[in-house]
């Protein structure tokens, strides 16, 4: 039997976030990745690596979401970059034609290619659409206080107490990352199950962030339930996943390397 995992995301061109690392994800994982295209971003080597946005038309959206889901018989999905309210508007109702037993939402709240108000509007039917249809949320410490609705996090109880925030919003689990970012020794994620808390912790692989690490560790949380995993057990397996990932990290002309999915040897 081939376990399948579904992805709804961007593409990034450098291959070092976005779809591209989910369905490289999947498959280290053994798992057959299907995928749908929300947007493309490719950065702009001549403009400092800034983002360049381009969404992909919701009905073309709405064209993947039908083949996928009925080519396959999916029931384990991730949520990545979405990026307009148009797109958030198709995913959700796409979400919610059928039972998930999973929902893995990746929330990417800001794309630098938008304009502020777009990005706001953005984030404003994320939280209202998809955020409570989603089994697990991955916040990384930027959307964490955002979702939350607090100034900062500066501690491992701050980020316990955004996981809290969050939850009531309405996703199942809450699993807010502390990543490089957090002080501390120690790379610190926040799951938070409505009830009890569990700390995942690592120690830090240098100081700076690495591409995709965020959407690794989403995805590897997906493909481990979408083979038969709780979530506890699936979130712990992606801590590593990702972990050993930064440690292989791959260095480009970018300013900054990216996770290497070959790396976990599990």
């Amino acid at each position: 039997m081939v376990n399948l995992a579904y992805v709804i995301a961007g593409s990034e061109a450098t291959g070092g976030a976005g779809i591209q690392v989910d369905l490289k994800t999947f498959q280290q994982l053994g798992v057959y990745g299907v995928g749908t295209l929300t947007c493309i971003v490719s950065f702009d080597p001549k403009n400092g690596w800034t983002h360049r946005f381009v969404p992909v038309p919701p009905e073309v959206i709405a064209d993947q979401i039908e083949a996928a889901t009925t080519a396959h018989a999916l029931d384990v999905v991730k949520i990545g970059m979405l990026g307009t309210p148009a797109t958030i508007d198709v995913v959700a109702e796409g979400l919610r034609t059928q039972p998930w037993r999973h929902v893995v939402l990746d929330p990417v709240l800001i794309c630098k290619g938008q304009e502020p108000g777009a990005a706001l509007d953005t984030d404003n039917a994320l939280r209202e659409q998809v955020l409570p249809l989603a089994t697990v949320v991955t916040p990384n410490l930027f959307e964490a206080r955002t979702l939350a609705g607090m100034d900062t996090i500066a501690s491992v109880e701050d980020l316990t107490e955004a996981a809290r925030r969050i939850h009531a919003l309405g996703p199942a689990y809450v699993l807010a990352k502390g990543g490089v970012e957090l002080p501390g020794d120690d790379a610190v994620d926040v799951l938070f199950d409505g009830e009890e808390v569990t700390v995942f912790s690592a120690p830090k692989v240098g100081q700076a962030r690495v591409s995709g690490a965020g959407c690794t560790l989403a995805a590897a949380v997906t493909a481990e339930l979408a083979k038969g995993a709780d979530v506890r057990s699936a979130v712990g397996l992606a801590k590593d996943f990702v972990t050993a990932g930064i440690k292989g990290r791959v260095a480009a002309n970018t300013p900054f390397d990216t996770v290497w999915q070959g790396a976990y040897a599990g």
